[in-house]
């Protein structure tokens, strides 16, 4: 059990990213394997957590894969948080951000750009971070609305190519570089919008809470198939001949026949796609709205 007087001497760590000392690792020292550092470490993270889930990642798995004992990988990080840490920044890396050109004008007052929720949680405004992540995209002369369909679009992305980043999204600071690009890049865009500063928090929140529920669902519905052994489609008709032999969804399904008819789609990715397109042009839509109105 961990001691008052112990926690008071070492204070519980906020992040892997706000460590006073440099990062260990970059080459073999006392006898640890030359190939080992903490780039190879957090690639191999992320691979075993997409194989096997966040439930079955462990520290002792990790060793095995890198065929090095435990206490090796404790060289580079000092705990599997930390390590989660770094894997979650690194797939941030894997969106492709449009390169916004100069900054356009002032966003958020301070102390409103830091948030450890889901989401881009808009993360401060670090100029070290600012580049990271960000490969080829479009112009800084493509309209706001593109360039917000298409951020979402790759967040979305993201969280069904590795359902076990939602959680870790919720749980983290976010302030990794990566991440850092990718929530200064949702601000600049945000701001292009026309909405009053003390808007812009809200509408990222709309635009990417909306987001991060949306691919959540998805990425786990997308698992579940897999671990079922099945398509999507395959996983998606069982269910359906499960709840017709309900009696007590008779009804229900009933009513939903007609929505299903009318959306279209004849995979369970062209539902998601047509579903997804449309909300998140609804979303966009009250952000204009908000414009012309005035919002203050």
């Amino acid at each position: 059990m961990v001691r008052a007087a112990d926690r008071a001497e070492r204070p519980a760590r906020t992040s892997v990213w706000l460590e006073s000392r440099a990062p260990r690792g970059g080459g073999a020292r006392g006898g640890q394997p030359s190939s080992l550092d903490r780039d190879r470490i957090t690639e191999v993270t992320v691979r075993l957590l997409d194989a096997e889930g966040l439930a079955k990642f462990s520290m002792r798995r990790l060793a095995a894969e890198l065929n090095v004992t435990a206490m090796s990988v404790y060289w580079y990080v000092d705990t599997k948080d930390d390590l989660l840490e770094l894997a979650l920044d690194a797939v941030y890396g894997e969106m492709e951000l449009p390169d916004l050109g100069p900054d356009s004008g002032p966003g958020p007052g301070p102390g409103s750009d830091v948030s450890p929720g889901p989401g881009p949680g808009p993360g401060p405004d670090f100029g070290a971070g600012a580049g990271a992540g960000a490969g080829p995209g479009p112009g800084s002369g493509e309209d706001w609305r593109d360039q917000l369909r298409a951020i979402a679009s790759g967040y979305r992305a993201l969280l069904v190519r590795h359902p076990w980043a939602s959680p870790l999204a919720g749980t983290f600071l976010n302030i990794g570089p990566r991440s850092v690009a990718f929530s200064r890049t949702v601000q600049r865009v945000i701001r292009r919008t026309g909405l009053p500063a003390h808007r812009l928090t809200g509408a990222i929140s709309a635009v990417f809470q909306f987001v991060y529920g949306f691919g959540t669902i998805e990425g786990h519905f997308t698992l579940r198939s897999a671990d079922a052994g099945m398509s999507p489609d395959e996983y998606f008709q069982q269910a359906l001949s499960t709840l017709r032999e309900a009696p007590e969804l008779g009804e229900v399904l009933e009513e939903s026949k007609e929505i299903m008819r009318a959306r279209g789609g004849s995979t369970v990715e062209e539902m998601y796609e047509r579903d997804f397109n449309f909300a998140l042009d609804l979303v966009i839509a009250g952000i204009e709205a908000m414009v012309l109105r005035g919002e203050r």
